[in-house]
């Protein structure tokens, strides 16, 4: 997994603080805009690709990409002007979420395994008495044939020296779905209709070719036309700056937020109404149910472990019981929920409550762009304060140990956690699956109430973060511990 501390990170949050700052000025489709690849990639700066003009029409697509516009729509008969005021005049967020500039894709060459000089050429040739389809052969030190390698990496795992190493394509490595593929010219597309959202391939390309499309633009537009436009945070937010959440939902108001809502009042609701729904089903004789709150993890099922759809808790997810509040008390308002991950831009496309949805990301450069550091504000203080589970909800067996807490009878329930959606998270899926159509039986290490994270860690790992997920950990410890 790619360190937070890059350079691709690096330039995508410095875009968003730029295109916030002009838009706050009144500025964003003035000439300005133009002039931010210059200023990124100035004529004396060393380019990061071929040359510095490449560097600037790159930059250009990311900033379409940052206005929540599709980079494929980018032709060089417009300038970034044109690409701002459409942004500004749209009246909803565009389909999809994600963006692939085709530009920035390095079309990295097939996966493959490669001899490197490390091997010592040795007596015992493990790689080549292990190799199923024998394709290694020895003259002086190892030799691999590609026609008759089927690139399972026996041989890597069997080299004692540690010699024949795995060259991943990172996107198509980190899609659990294969959502990802390469077209005839060698870069990568995404097939949409397999894409469950999860980011991980937005935050494994080393050349940051997959970008999410922001719609911070149209959140700081209502604000500034004096529209009621509230905030709700995931507990997973909370976690990612090192304050009090009193300070920060201050901070919050600040932006030009009109009200704040903290999501885990949501997940509370949601708590509730799984025990429930866990108890009715077990009742009636339902061998698995699994929870919601997860949209990649929802959207993976119905879409690859049909045979698992059923057991979906119809239960609706924190955001969505956060907004049915906010709608209540503020029927006019702009609901904007702010998470760690795409997926959830993703379900809140399906959402009648929920207008729009920003990262941590976009909210940290909006923070910046308005000037607002969270400590110089007072706390607010809070008189409805979530309980701890709810708050815990935004780490990997948080929702599990929150649905048991509700149960009047918790010794009817087998938890099992699905911790991260990789290519292993995606076979348990499918035993489930198997499970609940009848084709296998439960044993002894399966469970009837199944938490699945799409990210492994939970929520304070997700794809859009702005802190390491070790550190959140600990912040989000301080905040469940201040809970009822």
């Amino acid at each position: 997994m790619l360190n937070l501390n890059n350079n691709f990170t690096n330039i995508k949050r410095e875009l968003l603080v730029k295109i916030a700052k002009l838009q706050l000025a009144g500025e964003l489709d003035s000439n300005k805009i133009n002039k931010i690849p210059t200023e990124l990639a100035p004529q004396d700066k060393q380019p990061f690709t071929c040359c510095v003009f490449h560097d600037r029409e790159l930059l250009k697509m990311r900033i379409l990409a940052r206005m929540g516009i599709s980079a494929e729509n980018y032709t060089e008969d417009l300038d970034l002007t044109d690409f701002a005021k459409d942004a500004l005049n749209r009246e909803s967020p565009t389909w999809p979420m994600l963006t692939v500039l085709h530009e920035a894709c390095n079309a990295c060459v097939k996966q493959d395994y490669i001899v490197t000089n490390a091997c010592q050429g040795c007596y015992a040739r493990p790689c080549m008495t292990n190799c199923p389809k024998k394709a290694i052969y020895i003259r002086h030190h190892a030799h691999i044939d590609n026609d008759k390698c089927i690139h399972c990496g026996i041989c890597a795992q069997n080299c004692p020296y540690h010699a024949i190493i795995k060259i991943p394509v990172p996107c198509e490595e980190a899609c659990p779905v294969g959502a990802i593929t390469k077209g005839p010219d060698g870069h990568e597309r995404i097939d949409f209709d397999k894409c469950i959202f999860c980011g991980n391939c937005m935050r494994e390309c080393p050349f940051g070719a997959m970008m999410d499309k922001s719609q911070l633009v149209d959140v700081i537009k209502h604000i500034m036309n004096g529209k009621k436009v509230v905030a709700m945070y995931a507990p997973s937010i909370a976690a990612q700056f090192k304050t009090d959440v009193g300070k920060f939902e201050n901070a919050l108001l600040g932006c030009g937020f009109s009200n704040v809502y903290e999501v885990a009042k949501g997940a509370d609701i949601c708590a509730q109404k799984e025990a429930e729904e866990f108890t009715e089903r077990m009742e009636r004789g339902d061998k698995v149910m699994t929870t919601s709150c997860c949209p990649a993890y929802v959207r993976a099922v119905k879409i690859h472990v049909p045979d698992l759809a059923p057991c979906i808790s119809e239960t609706r997810s924190p955001m969505h019981y956060t907004a049915e509040v906010a709608k209540k008390e503020n029927p006019d308002c702009v609901t904007v929920f702010i998470g760690p991950c795409l997926a959830k831009r993703r379900e809140g496309f399906d959402d009648e409550l929920v207008d729009y949805v920003i990262s941590v990301e976009e909210l940290g450069a909006f923070f910046i762009a308005r000037d607002i550091e969270i400590d110089m504000f007072e706390p607010l203080e809070k008189t409805d304060v979530p309980s701890a589970s709810a708050r815990n909800f935004a780490r990997t067996g948080g929702v599990g140990a929150a649905v048991k807490e509700r149960l009047k009878d918790d010794s009817i329930l087998k938890l099992d956690v699905i911790n991260g959606l990789n290519k292993a998270g995606m076979a348990k899926l499918k035993m489930y699956g198997q499970i609940n159509v009848g084709k296998i039986q439960p044993n002894d290490t399966t469970g009837n109430l199944v938490e699945v994270m799409s990210c492994e860690g939970g929520c304070i790992a997700g794809p859009s973060v702005i802190t390491n997920p070790k550190v959140a950990n600990i912040l989000l410890n301080d905040y469940v511990k201040k809970s009822n």
